[in-house]
């Protein structure tokens, strides 16, 4: 197509070549070399240095003319000399971005708009400028800018819909990494799920049978969206089950991993942790680092907040993590979330947090683990209806049922 614009500007004009030439940082680039027979021409055909032509760009913003006179300018090589060209005239035709701007106002935009140029010359006959002949160069330069910008387009798509599918892949990879069945019967049931905010997040939980009489679970949270927090969520999840392997305290477990983490990413990421291990006799014992507090929740509708014991995993790699213990009872549930449940926002700017979780969570005290973690999910997405979901949606219901 965008030869059969080089060749129609030629017809139009009776110049004897047409080249047309693209933007490529501060050069330009021969894309089209043509005779008026139609003929293919090399690329160093166009004898004229291209720094003429970009300086005439410069200096003058509608259709423009230059005839032999111009190319004995300073800076010309001596072999570039007019003499030796011997061109009759020069015709040069600049290409502009398009947009939503009027003809008028897209023929005088600055250089920065500039795509490109069509030029033609002559040695034995002059072009044909004519008033009418110049409006058809500046339609057939606009229609040259169109089919660029169209090609822009249609590039830009198909990278979209190739980065769209490359994060569905990768949502579908962090889909199965998280637990696909969790404990349902017995004395230790859990339930838990995770909305990203976009294509992937960077939360993530797991729960894990650790001895006969011992499951530990925990749930983390990478600061950050997208795709970088979720590959170090990823790397975060590879670390904890590593780390977990064979008997290990809390403090021991999230120290290496707060010494992995910062190693990993240089402390310019971090990560919110709650850990804790749940024995068949109800001793709780947790670690929080900096994960928003969970909630206890018994089956009076009492409810109590476990506090947390250090900073963010990767902020110091000499960061210090303490455990807490306490002793559950038959119907507890520990629910916990990430700060996208909490901090949920409502159209009127109220935080799910202060508006609304505590109320969910009491009223949802008798029920299982599974129908609690549910509900609590419903409570918040009806919560923020008709605001913009800004964060990842993670929550994790633990039961105690001997």
């Amino acid at each position: 197509m965008l030869a059969s614009v080089v060749d129609a500007a030629l017809a139009v004009t009776g110049a004897e070549r047409g080249f047309l030439l693209l933007r490529k940082d501060d050069d330009l680039d021969v894309r089209v070399a043509r005779d008026r027979t139609g003929a293919p021409l090399k690329a160093d055909d166009l004898e004229v240095p291209r720094s003429i032509i970009n300086r005439a760009l410069r200096t003058r913003r509608e259709l423009l003319s230059m005839t032999f006179d111009h190319l004995g300018e300073e800076g010309v090589r001596p072999e570039m000399s007019v003499a030796d060209l011997k061109l009759r005239s020069v015709v040069c035709v600049p290409l502009v971005r398009l947009g939503t701007r009027s003809l008028q106002e897209t023929l005088a935009t600055s250089l920065n708009d500039t795509v490109g140029v069509l030029y033609m010359d002559s040695r034995e006959t002059a072009a044909d400028l004519a008033v009418g002949n110049r409006e058809i160069l500046q339609t057939l330069a606009l229609e040259a800018s169109t089919i660029l910008e169209n090609a822009r387009l249609l590039e830009e798509e198909r990278e979209k819909q190739r980065l769209e599918e490359e994060l569905n892949v990768a949502r579908a990879i962090q889909r199965d990494l998280l637990p696909n069945q969790l404990p349902s019967e017995g004395w230790f049931r859990a339930a838990g799920s995770s909305l990203p905010s976009r294509q992937v997040g960077g939360d993530y939980f797991d729960v894990r049978q650790i001895a006969p009489d011992a499951f530990a679970c925990v749930i983390a949270d990478v600061s950050g969206k997208g795709v970088s927090a979720a590959l170090l969520a990823a790397l975060l999840q590879g670390a904890f089950l590593l780390a977990s392997e064979g008997p290990v305290e809390i403090e021991t477990l999230l120290s290496r991993v707060n010494r992995f983490l910062n190693e990993r990413a240089k402390g310019e990421k971090y990560a919110t942790v709650f850990y804790c291990t749940i024995r068949r006799d109800g001793e709780l014992r947790w670690s929080n680092a900096g994960h928003p507090k969970p909630y206890l929740v018994r089956r009076n509708s009492e409810l109590l907040q476990l506090e947390s014991t250090g900073l963010p995993l990767g902020m110091l790699d000499i960061a210090a993590y303490e455990s807490k213990s306490m002793q559950l009872e038959s119907g507890d549930k520990l629910v916990l979330f990430s700060d996208g449940v909490s901090e949920a926002e409502s159209d009127k700017g109220e935080f799910f947090d202060a508006s609304g979780l505590k109320e969910t969570l009491r009223a949802l005290a008798a029920t299982g683990c599974a129908e609690l973690n549910d509900k609590l999910v419903e409570a918040v997405e009806d919560f923020s209806e008709g605001a913009e979901i800004g964060d990842d949606i993670t929550t994790l219901v633990l039961e105690y049922l001997p």
